[in-house]
């Protein structure tokens, strides 16, 4: 069997073995009392029996390979049980050991060891507290759990085996399918899990606990495929790398930090990103059930003004429009509600008809016939002892039947995160019913997954989300910088527009001026001037010969001053250009490992104060281009701004379109690369400045 085959029957298990001592048995013991219908073995040389379980004296007298293992033995245990598991024909293994690759380069040999003594049998893990299978009551788990059987689901893959733990025990009626700690992905990592999560129809959204991606092609790949099912990702990312950085020249490297790139990838794959692990469960509880708005449009009940000030306030904040109702539909209110009720989206209905079901099932469904994409309700639940909560459970009852009357999605949240009780949002979650605990939390979260599912078809139609992208192995030394005209030519054949200058020497400027043409710009030449203001090797709108040769003087002594062992041997004219409507950064940063990516963003001398860029990792495609020219800030200096003509954006995309396919082309050795500025005019747009660092070549 195939690797992937292997990991699918760990993951739909139809036999389980527990190699380990007490804690295995207890470990097998909760599977059975969680529901495991399948045959399961404890595996220990020393004991014909622990807590009452018989045990097997080794993986070798089972009477098959089993589809799952948890190996809960030492490190030089696990090596020897793992090769014994594969021979046998299981299918997957889960090693808990640590002492691995975590450990240094003597734990890295072991775990290239394991790797093989696995060869395509399944491997999670090691240093990994293991895989909880709700679908399938597997429990291959070294401690106890908090969660139960589901017959759909959430997947959450995480770095963590305390935050799954802790997850598990969460008081938040997340409908968890499976939770696996990944640990050191030696082999089965996040990628690669995902991608066979997603063939598992019972999975309805998948969360993500991470510092960072191992293999993020595979990742990218199962991203996609997730987006074309329409299963939302949800991804909690913590950690920032300053990968690369102390050796970075160019402006670029200053606008996109590793983070920012990850916020490209998830962009570019539809990822949703939240900031915590509150809004990281509320958003999967959102997309739990599978019933997925449409759209951003939201009709929203309450039952006091207060908390309907609070839907209109986080509705606005997350994106949530809140169309008006109709006449007809405040008049049938107004037949059912007192006179002080304002009839609005969001709808105050009101404690007038609190307990009375055909008042709120009057005043349900005139709200509910509406064009909104989805419905949500605020309640908050009393305490037990009060004896009001059967009043709650009608209005909940009547707030579901409406739902399905009107083949409307909904949600239901609460003020107050604790005053949604289990029983609540059980029987809401068991009709398919988003349960959010939370209203700025729950409205935050649906605010979330209606921008996914308005978003998916444009994210699919911009074909980025298809493409691998590029990572780039980490490469020694801190390369050669190519001059200004070296580079300038190296994107020019690659389409790039720039300006038609001449590469001179001091002694023939003048002769080299009259080809050019007054006015004109000149500049020294060199490798060693990256940034050539600051050294005062510019000088600009040069009108005559006489003009040229007092800039020529008086650059040299500048140089002489900032740079005393740098030779002033070449320079470099080229024609003034016009006044341009805005100036552009575009740029490449290299992620060893991680990506390559293309930076565009506000340019010229005020490129770090902006700070106005975006961020798309290559290889990358036209229409994902203008969309990042779009979102700028500065954008509006290319669409006529205060009535100026406005820029030819297709030549704009075709310039940017020329540094991406450089870099394609040269991913194995670039380092960096900027253009700035990128003069952006009416029917012109140049390249005036470039700068490209490579790889030393031997």
């Amino acid at each position: 069997m195939s690797l992937r085959d292997n990991l699918k029957r760990m993951l739909a298990p139809r036999h389980l073995a527990f190699v380990g001592g007490r804690s295995m048995a207890r470990a097998l013991k909760r599977c059975a009392e969680g529901g495991y219908q399948g045959p399961m073995w404890l595996v220990n040389p020393h004991h014909a029996e622990l807590d009452g379980v018989p045990c097997v004296a080794s993986v070798t007298d089972l009477p098959c390979g089993p589809d799952a293992v948890f190996v809960a033995t030492n490190r030089e245990l696990t090596l020897e049980c793992v090769a014994q598991l594969a021979a046998t024909g299981a299918g997957g293994a889960i090693c808990y050991a640590s002492g691995f690759a975590e450990t240094g380069e003597a734990g890295t040999r072991l775990q290239e060891q394991l790797l093989r003594a696995a060869g395509d049998m399944a491997l999670l893990g090691p240093n990994c507290y293991g895989l909880l299978d709700y679908l399938h009551s597997a429990a291959l788990w070294p401690v106890a759990h908090g969660g139960k059987a589901v017959e759909k689901g959430v997947a959450v893959l995480t770095q963590s085996g305390n935050f799954a733990y802790n997850l598990s025990m969460s008081d938040r009626s997340l409908p968890i399918a499976y939770m696996a700690s990944v640990g050191n992905q030696a082999q089965a990592g996040v990628a690669e899990l995902m991608d066979v999560l997603l063939d598992e129809p019972r999975v309805t959204a998948i969360g993500l606990h991470l510092e960072g991606l191992k293999n993020v092609p595979g990742f990218a790949a199962a991203a996609h495929k997730a987006l074309l099912k329409g299963i939302p990702i949800i991804a909690l990312k913590t950690g920032v790398s300053q990968l690369g950085a102390q050796l970075a020249l160019s402006h670029t490297s200053s606008l996109a930090g590793s983070d920012t790139l990850y916020d490209s990838l998830f962009e570019r794959l539809g990822v949703i990103r939240v900031s915590g692990p509150v809004s990281f469960v509320e958003t999967l509880k959102a997309a739990a059930c599978g019933n997925l708005p449409a759209g951003n449009r939201l009709i929203a009940l309450a039952c006091s003004g207060g908390d309907a000030g609070l839907l209109a306030d986080y509705s606005e904040r997350n994106g949530l429009q809140l169309p008006s109702l109709d006449h007809v539909q405040r008049g049938e209110l107004a037949s059912v509600l007192p006179s002080y009720a304002n009839l609005v989206n969001p709808l105050d209905f009101t404690t007038a008809i609190w307990g009375d079901g055909a008042a709120l099932q009057q005043m349900l469904d005139s709200t509910l016939r509406t064009e909104a994409d989805a419905a949500v309700l605020v309640l908050d639940y009393p305490s037990e002892a009060t004896g009001e909560r059967k009043e709650c459970d009608l209005l909940l009852q009547r707030y579901s039947e409406a739902l399905v009357r009107h083949g409307k999605v909904g949600f239901v949240t609460s003020a107050f995160p604790e005053l949604l009780p289990a029983s609540a949002r059980e029987r809401l979650h068991a009709q398919g019913i988003a349960a959010l605990q939370g209203v700025e939390d729950g409205l935050a979260a649906w605010g979330k997954i209606a921008h996914y599912q308005q978003h998916r078809a444009t994210l699919l139609a911009r074909g980025e989300s298809a493409l691998l992208p590029l990572c780039p192995q980490a490469v020694a030394g801190e390369g050669v910088l190519l001059n200004e005209w070296q580079s300038k030519q190296a994107l020019r054949a690659f389409g790039l527009p720039v300006p038609a200058g001449e590469l001179s020497t001091p002694e023939r400027t003048l002769a080299a001026a009259q080809r050019v043409g007054y006015p004109l710009v000149l500049k020294a030449v060199s490798c060693q001037l990256p940034h050539k203001t600051e050294a005062g090797a510019v000088a600009l709108n040069l009108a005559t010969p006489q003009a040229l040769q007092v800039a020529l003087e008086e650059m040299r002594g500048r140089i002489a001053a900032y740079a005393p062992q740098m030779p002033f041997d070449q320079v470099l004219l080229e024609p003034m250009a016009t006044a341009p409507l805005a100036e552009l950064i575009v740029g490449i940063k290299r992620e060893s490992g991680f990506a390559l990516a293309l930076i565009i963003g506000a340019g010229g001398v005020l490129v770090e104060l902006l700070n106005d860029s975006r961020s798309l990792l290559l290889p990358t495609t036209d229409a994902a281009i203008r969309a990042a020219l779009l979102s700028l800030h500065s954008v509006r200096l290319l669409q006529g701004f205060r009535g100026r003509p406005a820029a030819d954006l297709d030549a704009v995309v075709s310039a940017i379109r020329a540094v991406a396919d450089y870099a394609c082309e040269n991913a194995g050795h670039l380092l960096e690369l900027d253009v700035n500025p990128l003069l952006v005019g009416v029917d012109t747009t140049l390249g005036v400045d470039a700068l490209i660092r490579l790889e030393q070549q031997p």
